[in-house]
């Protein structure tokens, strides 16, 4: 008796043999093989078999020769990327690997393309068969198709996209995206510590690194000791009121007390390791409000006693006397034995008496 079968995806083909290597019903027996017409023509087909026992079926794999299928045009294979890891994570000057493998084709010689993003702009590393661009000289391609980078630094974290192109393909292009992560030790931090404080005053601790990547932590110690991010998070600190923000690496005092007196130094730390600034002292005095006040009295008593020299000058005539020589000073004198008169019909001068030669 004969059956009819419709069989499922082809597991391989190569259309320059024209086998194909199928999953086929074991107890069946292949009686006429033809495609299946349908959409799915070149994957799926139809087969007439005489069943032979009743026994259960199982399945296994049967390879036969299509003689009505010709080579031409018989493309089913597509390109395929894989890569073992797309987000690789390397230290500044370490080498990296970014894996880019064809796992199907059917091309022997396919064009790879390597491109690098970096902030919304697309370069070529990889072009023509040479490495181009700022990795020229540190990079090559491993294999077929994965790329190698020395020495890589912090301007290397970026996007790369790998691309293939197989003309002899059903698929003939694919891309696989990798992004890479270059980490950046910090350096020492700049730290910033007021040298002397009031008891009750407030007070603000600074701590800035701008090399790290990624963007480090900050840490504050006191006498070795670490600080918490908040005071009244430890029974240790109960007699302080600070805040640390490990963020922005600032410490915040609302009001310092004696026992805030201490050597600080910070420390920046992120993925790729860390570093501290030196260490610098912060003393917290107490304000004397007898002294302030005390010095107050003897500024305000000199200046009164300033005030009465003053008066007591002023009142004796000194300032008067010098004004009144200062004026006697500006009077000309007149030569004896002439006197100038003016008259109103010669509008000038004329001598009462005359010269005597």
């Amino acid at each position: 008796m004969l059956y009819t079968r419709h069989f499922g995806i082809v597991t391989s083909f190569s259309p320059y043999s024209n086998f194909v290597r199928w999953v086929l019903l074991s107890r069946f027996q292949i009686r006429k093989l033809r495609p299946k017409s349908s959409l799915f023509s070149k994957t799926a087909f139809q087969v007439r078999v005489k069943k032979t026992d009743a026994k259960p079926l199982y399945l296994k794999h049967y390879t036969t020769r299509l003689p009505w299928w010709p080579s031409a045009g018989c493309l089913t294979a597509a390109v395929n990327l894989k890569s073992s890891n797309r987000n690789p994570v390397v230290q500044e000057f370490e080498s990296v690997e970014l894996s880019c493998i064809i796992t199907d084709s059917q091309t022997n010689d396919p064009r790879i393309e390597w491109k690098k993003i970096q902030d919304d702009q697309t370069a070529y590393v990889f072009f023509d068969n040479r490495i181009q661009g700022d990795l020229a000289g540190r990079a090559e391609l491993l294999g077929k198709t994965s790329l190698k980078i020395w020495n890589v630094t912090r301007t290397d974290s970026a996007i790369y996209r790998c691309e293939v192109v197989a003309r002899n393909d059903r698929k003939e292009i694919d891309e696989i995206v990798i992004e890479l992560t270059v980490q950046v030790k910090p350096v020492p931090p700049v730290c910033r510590v007021p040298k002397a404080v009031p008891v009750g005053k407030s007070a603000t601790l600074q701590c800035q690194e701008s090399e790290g990547y990624p963007r480090p932590h900050y840490s504050w110690y006191r006498n070795d000791v670490p600080l918490p991010t908040d005071s009244r998070a430890n029974p240790r600190f109960r007699n302080s009121s600070f805040l640390l923000n490990p963020e922005t690496g600032t410490l915040v005092f609302s009001a310092v007390h004696k026992e805030d007196s201490g050597q600080y130094y910070c420390i920046a730390s992120n993925d790729a390791g860390s570093a501290r600034c030196e260490e610098q002292e912060l003393e917290v005095y107490d304000l004397n409000i007898g002294g302030i006040i005390g010095g107050v009295l003897v500024v305000l008593a000199v200046l009164a006693l300033i005030t009465v020299g003053i008066c007591c000058a002023y009142r004796r005539g000194y300032f008067i006397n010098n004004k009144q020589n200062g004026e006697s000073y500006k009077n000309t004198g007149k030569p004896d034995g002439v006197n100038y008169i003016r008259t109103d019909e010669e509008g000038d001068f004329r001598h009462k008496s005359s010269f005597v030669i």
